[in-house]
């Protein structure tokens, strides 16, 4: 990178006596990867969980892997030191990608990892900015295009779709799509190769070996890439700091089939949309009890929607038209709901103020929370448990339970090191995660021998090669409203 002396020389004079035009101007061209250059530039998901936006850098050119958003969130990032506090927040947040918009040119194509928001919600908003192709796997760009058919980019984005094990050329790099576990259909995590060095960027991930949907997880795909000089491995941080493994999604049939079991009144499950394996598990749990199951939500419709488009529903699983779910019985009424994270204007909110159009809870009805408290979302699952408390109705949730109603989609430490023994690359990046997900991911893969570790934050420059450093808040980062109430 080019020092101040040799900018001066450039330009004949100092930086601080340029116009602010031209000082604009020579950053831009400071942050150019050359042709020795791997670097890795998160804007977003990196010292926060949600709204992932991560560019490679190699050669004067970028790729980009995922663009998602994040939902009722500040515009100052908490993680931010002598960040204000700020109460005011925004339906639905994006990362700020001026970054890689001012210099689109260089930017080669996009890369989406799977379906959920946080990785794929903001193309709607921010494909504008950029214009480039969008790489991903079937059911990802059927998710995608649902989303784009609301909006004036219905049909005018270029989505190129790719197979488990298909490698693809996209500018300067070369992208291989490998299989991996998650809680939807279709994650993969990317082995991106380029002449200055090779990296796994995990995505979200898990080992489970009984998944509802798509194959087990196969550790051979992964102890291969020990013979392949991965550089660094960019990867999951979300559940560092939890010991031992991740369940299965499997094990959530025989915990959700005993809590519902004895249960006489109705039953209401929140979780999330994107989770098909969870809302197949409910359909199996609905038929071996005798009820029927509606979904509450337009997102659930739509996931389920899709699941039967893309062949991955089960043909003898009917579900029951919500409409009609208020006239039969209690006993034989199970609902899956949107809004587990207390969102205001989704089912489960809507249940708990009676203002839901189609049906009203009654004392002795029972509602599951067969998800986890997202950080940041405690006081608003808090404030939604006290008003179905008050109305005589129970909560279950998943945090309390003695039994497996909810199995993350993310690894534990032990995962973690398996991943690490199997792949041993030279640097570890951990990403996806708070501060403290960071570090307890680093110390892992220090644990197993990662001789080099780096945490940073958005904005930060990673320079994986040829000489590995990183350089703290070098690239202008924030956050931006995309869609107002």
């Amino acid at each position: 990178m080019a020092s101040h002396n040799e900018a001066k020389a450039k330009h004949g004079t100092s930086l601080s006596q340029l116009p602010i035009v031209c000082i604009i101007v020579e950053v831009q061209h400071l942050l150019e990867p050359g042709i020795e250059d791997l670097w890795f530039a998160p804007l977003g998901g990196t010292g926060e969980i949600g709204m992932n936006l991560n560019l490679y850098g190699h050669n004067g050119q970028w790729l980009m892997v995922d663009c998602g958003v994040s939902f009722d969130e500040p515009l100052t990032a908490p993680y931010k030191q002598n960040a204000r506090a700020s109460k005011t927040t925004h339906r639905v947040v994006a990362p700020d990608p001026s970054f890689i918009a001012n210099q689109k040119d260089a930017l080669a194509g996009i890369v989406i990892t799977h379906a959920h928001e946080d990785h794929v919600g903001a193309i709607p908003y921010l494909w504008q900015r950029f214009q480039k192709p969008i790489y991903t796997t079937s059911f990802t760009a059927e998710v995608l295009r649902r989303k784009l058919s609301r909006s004036k980019l219905a049909n005018k984005i270029p989505i190129i779709e790719v197979s488990a094990g298909d490698t693809v050329t996209i500018g300067v790099f070369s992208v291989k799509w490998l299989e991996i576990t998650h809680s939807l259909p279709e994650p993969f995590a990317l082995k991106i190769d380029t002449p200055a060095g090779a990296i796994l960027h995990t995505a979200d991930w898990k080992i489970d070996a009984s998944p509802v949907t798509g194959k087990p997880f196969e550790p051979k795909l992964y102890k291969q890439l020990a013979n392949e000089d991965i550089l660094a491995l960019v990867g999951d941080s979300t559940n560092a700091n939890k010991p031992g493994f991740s369940i299965s999604e499997r094990n959530c049939y025989d915990g959700l089939l005993s809590t519902i079991l004895p249960l006489k009144g109705r039953v209401v499950v929140g979780c999330f949309a994107s989770n098909i394996s969870r809302l197949i598990t409910l359909a199996k749990i609905a038929k071996k009890t005798g009820r029927y199951m509606g979904l509450y939500g337009r997102s659930l419709l739509n996931m389920y929607g899709i699941a039967r488009q893309q062949g991955i529903w089960p043909d003898d699983l009917p579900i029951a038209d919500a409409h009609h779910l208020g006239y039969l019985p209690p006993k034989e009424v199970l609902v899956v709901a949107t809004g587990s994270q207390g969102e205001k204007n989704a089912a489960l909110a809507r249940f708990a103020h009676d203002t839901h159009p189609h049906l009203q809870l009654e004392k002795g009805d029972t509602v599951i929370f067969s998800s986890i408290v997202i950080p940041g979302n405690e006081e608003t699952v808090a404030r939604l448990n006290t008003a179905f408390k008050g109305k005589g109705i129970g909560t279950i949730h998943s945090e309390d339970s003695t039994l497996p109603i909810h199995a993350s989609g993310h690894p534990c430490a032990e995962e973690l090191k398996l991943m690490y023994n199997w792949v041993q690359p030279k640097i570890a990046i951990p990403v996806h995660g708070e501060h403290s997900h960071l570090m307890a991911h680093a110390e892992i893969a220090k644990s197993v021998g990662i001789m080099k570790t780096y945490v940073g934050e958005n904005g930060d420059l990673y320079r994986l090669a040829p000489q590995p450093s990183i350089r703290r808040n070098v690239i202008p980062v924030g956050r931006v409203p995309v869609q107002q109430e």
